[in-house]
């Protein structure tokens, strides 16, 4: 009996939001009895672990959000995602606010350490190498080191999150990764302040 209340589109949108297959969907919503959030949340909880390995799956939906503050500061944000499904729901929208909001209030340069450019990375480096005063030995990985921490603060992902300073911008996306089954990226983001020009 617990088949006839459960549609094929149930099954197929719990499919694609979990990103498990046909039969799977099917299962958790008969184990759930037909409810759909709660056979969901139930993927989701699964899905915790996965959500590291999403990190290589194509994100090629998602949309672009706007935040901008008394005026003078605004920020647009593109946050992709995998499905037009989750794109659509109001987590992701949420979502893509808030990293417009980080974007405006902490003027990030960078989405990630891969996009800062390698002249800038070697322009950093030299500075730091012709007043390196500590262990030879020890030089390379203490370099590494600050040349990480100089850029910390001017790299998105590397952040402390506006809202809650005990994660980074990539924990607080990790978390929507866990919770969406979906590989959450930040594509490109463009930050704009009254009277002043790049």
């Amino acid at each position: 009996m617990a088949d006839a209340k459960i549609s094929i589109d149930q099954i197929k949108k719990l499919k694609e939001l979990s990103g498990v297959g046909l039969t799977d969907a099917k299962e958790a919503l008969v184990e759930a009895k037909g409810d759909f959030d709660k056979a969901l949340e139930a993927m989701r909880k699964k899905g915790l672990t996965k959500a590291e390995k999403r990190g290589d799956r194509e994100t090629r939906e998602g949309l672009i959000d706007a935040y901008i503050h008394d005026g003078r500061i605004g920020a647009i944000v593109e946050v992709n995602c995998e499905t037009s499904f989750v794109a659509k729901t109001e987590e992701f929208k949420d979502l893509a606010h808030k990293i417009a909001m980080q974007v405006a209030s902490m003027a990030p340069l960078w989405v990630s350490e891969d996009d800062i450019p390698a002249e800038v990375m070697d322009a950093k480096m030299k500075e730091l190498e012709e007043g390196f005063k500590g262990p030879a030995d020890k030089k390379e990985m203490i370099l590494g080191g600050q040349v990480k921490k100089a850029f910390a603060d001017k790299v998105l992902m590397n952040q402390p999150y506006i809202l809650d300073d005990t994660k980074t911008v990539a924990d607080f996306i990790k978390d929507h990764i866990a919770k969406t089954g979906e590989n959450i990226t930040v594509k490109q983001f463009k930050r704009i302040e009254l009277g002043v020009t790049e």
